[in-house]
Protein backbone atom coordinates (compact mmCIF):
# COMPACT_ATOMS: atom_id res chain seq x y z
CA UNK A 1 0.00 0.00 0.00
CA UNK A 2 1.35 3.60 -0.91
CA UNK A 3 1.92 6.23 1.63
CA UNK A 4 0.54 9.63 1.47
CA UNK A 5 1.37 12.83 2.95
CA UNK A 6 -1.74 15.03 3.34
CA UNK A 7 -1.53 18.60 3.40
CA UNK A 8 -3.34 20.67 6.28
CA UNK A 9 -6.33 20.74 4.06
CA UNK A 10 -6.44 17.28 3.32
CA UNK A 11 -6.24 16.92 7.34
CA UNK A 12 -8.92 19.23 8.06
CA UNK A 13 -10.95 16.40 5.89
CA UNK A 14 -10.07 13.22 7.25
CA UNK A 15 -11.04 15.08 10.64
CA UNK A 16 -14.10 16.09 9.70
CA UNK A 17 -14.84 12.76 8.23
CA UNK A 18 -13.41 11.07 11.53
CA UNK A 19 -15.62 13.39 13.54
CA UNK A 20 -18.40 12.19 12.42
CA UNK A 21 -17.32 8.38 12.62
CA UNK A 22 -17.13 9.40 16.95
CA UNK A 23 -20.66 11.08 16.12
CA UNK A 24 -22.03 7.72 14.64
CA UNK A 25 -20.48 5.34 17.76
CA UNK A 26 -22.01 8.09 20.25
CA UNK A 27 -25.44 7.87 18.68
CA UNK A 28 -24.99 3.96 19.77
CA UNK A 29 -23.83 4.44 22.32
CA UNK A 30 -27.16 6.16 23.31
CA UNK A 31 -29.45 2.48 22.55
CA UNK A 32 -27.13 0.01 23.13
CA UNK A 33 -28.67 -2.43 26.04
CA UNK A 34 -29.79 -6.06 26.60
CA UNK A 35 -31.89 -6.90 24.17
CA UNK A 36 -31.47 -5.15 21.25
CA UNK A 37 -30.19 -7.19 18.31
CA UNK A 38 -27.21 -5.59 16.19
CA UNK A 39 -28.41 -4.99 12.80
CA UNK A 40 -30.46 -2.75 14.63
CA UNK A 41 -27.19 -0.74 15.42
CA UNK A 42 -26.48 -0.77 12.24
CA UNK A 43 -29.26 0.43 10.80
CA UNK A 44 -29.29 3.47 13.33
CA UNK A 45 -25.69 3.53 12.02
CA UNK A 46 -26.22 3.81 8.33
CA UNK A 47 -28.69 6.02 8.72
CA UNK A 48 -27.05 8.83 10.85
CA UNK A 49 -24.21 8.73 8.67
CA UNK A 50 -26.04 8.95 5.43
CA UNK A 51 -28.35 12.00 7.30
CA UNK A 52 -25.40 13.98 7.75
CA UNK A 53 -24.03 13.48 4.08
CA UNK A 54 -21.52 10.62 4.90
CA UNK A 55 -21.10 7.50 3.03
CA UNK A 56 -21.01 3.87 5.09
CA UNK A 57 -18.25 2.73 3.02
CA UNK A 58 -17.94 0.01 4.61
CA UNK A 59 -20.95 -1.51 2.92
CA UNK A 60 -20.05 -3.72 -0.33
CA UNK A 61 -16.36 -3.33 1.16
CA UNK A 62 -14.52 -6.52 -0.86
CA UNK A 63 -12.96 -8.97 0.64
CA UNK A 64 -10.49 -11.97 -0.93
CA UNK A 65 -13.20 -14.52 -0.77
CA UNK A 66 -15.44 -12.50 -3.22
CA UNK A 67 -17.91 -12.02 -0.29
CA UNK A 68 -18.55 -8.01 -0.20
CA UNK A 69 -19.55 -6.84 3.55
CA UNK A 70 -23.15 -6.48 3.91
CA UNK A 71 -23.62 -3.30 6.73
CA UNK A 72 -22.36 -0.03 7.74
CA UNK A 73 -21.00 -1.42 10.97
CA UNK A 74 -19.02 -4.18 12.43
CA UNK A 75 -20.41 -5.25 15.47
CA UNK A 76 -18.00 -8.10 16.96
CA UNK A 77 -19.08 -9.46 19.97
CA UNK A 78 -17.24 -10.87 23.40
CA UNK A 79 -14.75 -13.63 21.45
CA UNK A 80 -15.12 -12.30 18.29
CA UNK A 81 -12.53 -10.25 17.53
CA UNK A 82 -13.16 -7.83 14.37
CA UNK A 83 -15.32 -7.84 11.40
CA UNK A 84 -18.58 -9.46 13.05
CA UNK A 85 -21.32 -9.46 10.60
CA UNK A 86 -24.49 -7.55 12.19
CA UNK A 87 -27.84 -9.66 12.37
CA UNK A 88 -31.44 -9.42 13.33
CA UNK A 89 -30.64 -12.73 14.95
CA UNK A 90 -27.82 -11.58 16.92
CA UNK A 91 -29.09 -9.95 20.60
CA UNK A 92 -26.80 -8.28 22.98
CA UNK A 93 -26.89 -9.85 26.16
CA UNK A 94 -26.38 -8.47 29.73
CA UNK A 95 -22.89 -9.33 30.54
CA UNK A 96 -21.63 -8.59 26.97
CA UNK A 97 -18.90 -6.71 25.17
CA UNK A 98 -19.16 -5.57 21.69
CA UNK A 99 -16.56 -3.72 19.82
CA UNK A 100 -18.42 -1.41 17.22
CA UNK A 101 -16.04 -0.51 14.22
CA UNK A 102 -17.48 2.32 12.01
CA UNK A 103 -15.73 3.97 8.70
CA UNK A 104 -17.32 6.56 6.42
CA UNK A 105 -16.27 8.87 3.37
CA UNK A 106 -16.99 12.45 3.75
CA UNK A 107 -16.19 15.04 0.61
CA UNK A 108 -13.82 12.22 -0.80
CA UNK A 109 -12.07 11.75 2.73
CA UNK A 110 -12.35 8.71 5.27
CA UNK A 111 -12.33 8.43 9.11
CA UNK A 112 -12.27 5.75 11.12
CA UNK A 113 -12.69 4.31 14.66
CA UNK A 114 -14.03 1.71 17.00
CA UNK A 115 -14.70 1.44 20.47
CA UNK A 116 -15.82 -1.47 22.61
CA UNK A 117 -18.82 -0.96 24.44
CA UNK A 118 -19.51 -2.81 28.44
CA UNK A 119 -23.40 -3.66 28.08
CA UNK A 120 -24.60 -4.22 32.13
CA UNK A 121 -22.97 -6.01 34.59
CA UNK A 122 -19.42 -7.21 33.08
CA UNK A 123 -17.40 -9.60 34.63
CA UNK A 124 -14.11 -7.65 35.89
CA UNK A 125 -12.22 -9.54 33.45
CA UNK A 126 -13.56 -8.36 30.73
CA UNK A 127 -13.75 -4.74 32.52
CA UNK A 128 -9.67 -5.48 33.15
CA UNK A 129 -9.82 -6.04 29.00
CA UNK A 130 -11.13 -3.38 27.54
CA UNK A 131 -9.73 -0.67 30.13
CA UNK A 132 -6.32 -2.13 29.16
CA UNK A 133 -7.07 -2.22 25.44
CA UNK A 134 -8.15 1.44 25.66
CA UNK A 135 -5.09 2.31 27.38
CA UNK A 136 -2.99 0.31 24.83
CA UNK A 137 -4.19 2.41 22.11
CA UNK A 138 -3.29 5.82 24.42
CA UNK A 139 0.32 4.41 24.55
CA UNK A 140 0.39 3.63 21.11
CA UNK A 141 -0.92 7.26 20.33
CA UNK A 142 1.34 8.95 22.53
CA UNK A 143 4.65 7.20 20.89
CA UNK A 144 3.76 8.23 17.00
CA UNK A 145 5.38 11.34 16.65
CA UNK A 146 7.57 13.25 14.16
CA UNK A 147 10.63 12.08 13.97
CA UNK A 148 9.96 8.64 15.53
CA UNK A 149 9.72 5.28 13.34
CA UNK A 150 6.62 3.43 12.69
CA UNK A 151 7.50 0.15 15.17
CA UNK A 152 7.70 2.68 17.84
CA UNK A 153 4.00 2.21 17.94
CA UNK A 154 3.40 -1.43 18.08
CA UNK A 155 6.56 -1.34 20.12
CA UNK A 156 4.53 0.30 23.03
CA UNK A 157 1.31 -1.14 22.37
CA UNK A 158 3.48 -4.73 22.43
CA UNK A 159 4.97 -3.83 25.73
CA UNK A 160 2.21 -2.60 27.51
CA UNK A 161 -0.20 -5.14 27.19
CA UNK A 162 2.43 -8.21 27.98
CA UNK A 163 2.87 -6.30 31.10
CA UNK A 164 -0.57 -6.72 31.49
CA UNK A 165 -0.87 -10.45 30.12
CA UNK A 166 -3.22 -9.57 27.07
CA UNK A 167 -2.93 -11.53 24.20
CA UNK A 168 -1.76 -9.37 21.43
CA UNK A 169 -4.10 -10.12 17.58
CA UNK A 170 -1.11 -10.14 15.29
CA UNK A 171 -2.59 -11.00 11.91
CA UNK A 172 -4.67 -7.96 12.18
CA UNK A 173 -3.40 -4.62 12.16
CA UNK A 174 -3.83 -0.75 11.74
CA UNK A 175 -3.20 1.52 8.36
CA UNK A 176 -2.65 4.67 7.03
CA UNK A 177 -6.02 6.49 5.63
CA UNK A 178 -7.39 9.39 3.54
CA UNK A 179 -9.49 9.42 -0.06
CA UNK A 180 -8.61 5.60 0.36
CA UNK A 181 -9.76 3.39 3.71
CA UNK A 182 -6.84 1.37 3.89
CA UNK A 183 -3.49 3.10 2.10
CA UNK A 184 -0.27 3.01 3.72
CA UNK A 185 1.17 1.76 6.21
CA UNK A 186 0.25 -1.15 7.77
CA UNK A 187 0.59 -0.65 11.43
CA UNK A 188 1.50 -3.91 13.53
CA UNK A 189 0.28 -3.56 17.36
CA UNK A 190 3.96 -5.44 18.16
CA UNK A 191 7.61 -4.25 16.83
CA UNK A 192 10.55 -3.12 17.85
CA UNK A 193 11.52 0.37 18.59
CA UNK A 194 13.40 2.78 16.27
CA UNK A 195 12.75 0.54 13.24
CA UNK A 196 10.04 1.02 10.15
CA UNK A 197 9.95 4.58 7.94
CA UNK A 198 10.15 7.64 9.62
CA UNK A 199 7.03 9.18 11.13
CA UNK A 200 7.04 12.12 8.84
CA UNK A 201 4.04 15.40 9.10
CA UNK A 202 1.18 14.70 6.81
CA UNK A 203 0.88 11.20 8.19
CA UNK A 204 -2.79 10.10 8.68
CA UNK A 205 -3.09 6.97 10.67
CA UNK A 206 -5.48 4.35 12.20
CA UNK A 207 -4.23 2.93 15.35
CA UNK A 208 -6.22 0.04 16.01
CA UNK A 209 -4.69 -2.77 19.23
CA UNK A 210 -6.83 -5.95 19.14
CA UNK A 211 -6.25 -7.50 22.35
CA UNK A 212 -7.62 -10.53 24.06
CA UNK A 213 -7.75 -12.58 27.61
CA UNK A 214 -6.47 -15.50 26.28
CA UNK A 215 -3.40 -16.90 24.06
CA UNK A 216 -4.97 -14.46 20.85
CA UNK A 217 -4.72 -16.95 18.30
CA UNK A 218 -7.70 -16.71 15.75
CA UNK A 219 -9.61 -18.31 12.95
CA UNK A 220 -12.56 -16.96 10.41
CA UNK A 221 -16.03 -17.55 11.01
CA UNK A 222 -17.81 -19.53 8.34
CA UNK A 223 -19.22 -16.02 6.95
CA UNK A 224 -15.87 -15.95 6.18
CA UNK A 225 -16.05 -11.88 7.98
CA UNK A 226 -16.07 -11.95 11.50
CA UNK A 227 -12.84 -12.86 13.15
CA UNK A 228 -12.70 -15.19 16.58
CA UNK A 229 -10.12 -16.15 19.29
CA UNK A 230 -9.74 -19.68 18.87
CA UNK A 231 -10.18 -20.12 22.84
CA UNK A 232 -13.42 -19.26 22.82
CA UNK A 233 -11.83 -15.98 25.49
CA UNK A 234 -13.08 -12.71 24.90
CA UNK A 235 -11.31 -9.83 22.74
CA UNK A 236 -11.43 -5.63 22.71
CA UNK A 237 -10.84 -3.46 19.80
CA UNK A 238 -10.09 0.48 20.67
CA UNK A 239 -9.55 2.52 17.36
CA UNK A 240 -8.47 6.12 16.67
CA UNK A 241 -7.46 8.16 13.25
CA UNK A 242 -4.61 10.67 14.16
CA UNK A 243 -2.65 12.73 12.54
CA UNK A 244 0.57 14.14 12.41
CA UNK A 245 1.58 17.40 11.40
CA UNK A 246 3.08 21.01 12.43
CA UNK A 247 5.38 18.90 14.73
CA UNK A 248 2.29 17.81 16.92
CA UNK A 249 0.19 14.34 16.93
CA UNK A 250 -3.71 15.11 17.01
CA UNK A 251 -6.46 13.12 17.47
CA UNK A 252 -8.94 13.42 15.05
CA UNK A 253 -11.76 10.95 16.28
CA UNK A 254 -12.98 11.46 19.87
CA UNK A 255 -14.33 8.75 22.30
CA UNK A 256 -15.40 12.13 24.80
CA UNK A 257 -19.58 11.87 23.68
CA UNK A 258 -19.08 7.81 23.92
CA UNK A 259 -17.99 8.65 27.37
CA UNK A 260 -20.22 10.85 28.35
CA UNK A 261 -22.90 9.00 27.78
CA UNK A 262 -21.41 5.91 29.24
CA UNK A 263 -21.02 7.78 32.62
CA UNK A 264 -24.54 8.64 32.20
CA UNK A 265 -26.11 5.30 32.00
CA UNK A 266 -24.27 3.97 34.78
Amino acid sequence: MEIFLKTEDEILLVKRASQLVSKTLAELATIIRPGISTLQLDTLAETFIRDHGGIPILKDFPNPFGKPFPAAICTSRNAIVAHGIPSKNEIIQNGDIISVDCALSLDGYCGDSCYTFQVGNVHPRMQYLVENTKEALKRGIHSAVEGGHLQDIGNAIQKFSERKGLGIVRELTGHGLGKELHEGPQITNYGNRGEGPLLKSGLTLAIEPMLTLGNAKIGLLPDKWGVITLDGQPSAHFEHTIAIHEGQTEVLSSFDEIEKTERENH
